[in-house]
């Protein structure tokens, strides 16, 4: 008898082995741990290698990686244990957020064009996310009031643009990274497409497991394919110190107001993604997506988010989102239990102790990460427009789409068009998120509304979203017929089907 056989004999609940409150032994509970680990590894330490290479940080890289591991661990755990009304309560994993990776890029080119070192750049990062995290716990509190300004035509704008204005991050590494002697060699191109060759081949099986995986093999495969070619040299792992210790604000601590508002945006904006993960999450714990119940999950685990940023902004990462990979993990194993998200913080803080993790990440060549990361880049903006197609392309929407994405792209594209401007509005603006972001809300706002548009933001209609900017599927997949089935008619109760 499984342990939701003991619990409950309800139909619905029949595909959990270990429902939310479960106390899985030991040995399950970490074999789970480390499928969800190995799931969201890639999401947790990316960004920090993007922004290490764009940005020019290398000596740091294996620190800051650390930090990442480590703040993650410390996430997840707040979101699984839930601390009075911080987090959610529930198997939620959380890591570094890719929807931040375009305006931190901003800012960290700000400062450097400034003739800010490396200590500078991370000084301000963390200090401005710092203060930026605090637009986050202020919306968890009010998430129900954004409803007519944030709504899924604008959500869908801003998730598009930061897809769209990171694919030339991802081709630049394809290239051979920034100042690279030989840009576009061949043995570049073989490698990043061995990676996208491999992520493609996996997901043509039928198995749940390898397609969950596929990224980290695809870079495992990259990696060994590089070495073998003479790319790697592990000599300087030798200088790396055998411990990392996390401390609080250890390159200062320094704000800029050009770096703040775009960062504030997406804090705006990451609540919803949340919300929409959360509610998934729910949903596939068998748990109500209504009522009193679901609505204190949704705010504390917003306020988790917010909290988690807080905490890495002080111990030196970047801003911190709730994953959705691990929904279908959960899937997948048929582990709800909240518990399992212990051993996950224990996994992640172990590993965040050994600083050879860091360095061996970062020794990857750029066109592996290049292969992978345009197809994690290239299904954020997929993400975005699944939002638009669901909010409804009519005439208002369009208009609001084609004007903020025209800003966004055309400023990217032609930064010389502010060249006029103030320089406070050229940092400002110069950002495709930022003059992405307030075009859209500000017509959102101003345009009358027609009858077949949606009313207003439901964190309810995000449940087949699972805004992905953290995962390679737009959609929760659905590993088990069992969990199809279960969630299908959950699906029928709660909400009109997207199809």
């Amino acid at each position: 008898m499984t342990a939701t056989e003991s619990r409950s004999g309800d139909a619905p609940n029949q595909d959990l082995i270990y429902q939310l409150e479960d106390r899985p032994g030991p040995l399950p509970a970490t074999f789970a741990a480390i499928q969800h680990v190995l799931a969201s590894f890639v999401g947790v330490i990316t960004p920090t290698l993007i922004i290490g290479s764009v940005l020019g940080l290398g000596d740091y890289v294996p620190y800051l990686v650390s930090m990442a591991l480590f703040v993650s661990g410390i996430g997840t755990f707040i979101q699984a244990k839930r601390i009075g009304p911080i987090g959610a309560g529930m198997l939620c994993l959380q890591g570094t957020s890719f929807g931040f990776l375009s305006v931190i890029l901003a800012a960290g080119f700000i400062v450097k064009g400034r003739g800010g070192s490396p200590e500078d750049i991370l000084a301000t990062l963390f200090g401005v996310g710092f203060c930026a995290a605090f637009v986050e716990i202020a919306v968890s509190r009010y998430i129900h009031r954004l409803r007519r300004v944030i709504t899924p035509v604008v959500t869908g704008t801003i998730i598009c643009l930061m897809g769209l204005s990171l694919i030339k991050v991802s081709m630049t590494d394809i290239a051979g990274g920034y100042g690279a002697e030989n840009p576009g060699a061949l043995p570049n191109l073989a490698l990043a497409g061995l990676v996208l060759g491999t992520i493609i081949l996996l997901n043509r099986f039928g198995i749940p497991l390898l397609r969950l995986s596929a990224v980290i093999v695809a870079l495992a495969v990259g990696y060994f394919a590089a070495w073998m070619m003479g790319m790697v040299d592990f000599s300087s792992l030798a200088a790396l110190p055998s411990i990392s210790v996390p401390q609080p604000f250890k390159f200062g601590f320094a704000f800029d107001w050009m770096a703040f508002i775009p960062i504030a945006v997406i804090f705006l904006i990451t609540p919803l993604e949340t919300a929409g993960d959360l509610t998934a999450n729910s949903m596939i714990s068998r748990q109500p997506v209504k009522g009193p119940l679901y609505m204190k999950r949704i705010k504390g685990g917003i306020l988790g988010d917010g909290c988690s940023s807080l905490l890495a902004a002080t111990f030196n990462s970047l801003p911190m989102t709730t994953f959705s990979q691990n929904n279908g993990v959960i899937q997948l194993t048929g582990v709800a239990s909240r518990h399992v998200g212990l051993y996950i913080a224990a996994i992640l803080v172990l590993l965040a102790l050994f600083p050879v993790v860091g360095g061996v990440l970062q020794l990857m060549p750029k066109p592996v990460l290049g292969g992978a990361t345009l197809i994690m880049f290239g299904t954020v903006a997929i993400a975005g427009i699944k939002i638009l197609a669901e909010a409804g392309l009519h005439r208002r929407n369009m208009l609001i789409v084609s004007i903020s994405l025209g800003l966004g792209l055309g400023v990217a594209g032609v930064p010389e068009v502010l060249s006029a401007m103030p320089e406070v509005l050229k940092n400002i603006f110069g950002s495709p998120i930022t003059i992405g972001a307030f075009s859209a809300i500000l017509l959102n706002l101003f345009l009358p509304r027609e009858s077949e548009e949606l009313d207003d933001y439901d964190p309810d209609n995000l449940i087949e979203d699972s805004i992905g900017t953290n995962t390679l599927a737009v959609n929760i997949p659905d590993y088990s017929k069992t969990a199809q089935k279960a969630t299908s008619n959950s699906t029928k109760e709660h909400l009109t089907p997207t199809g």
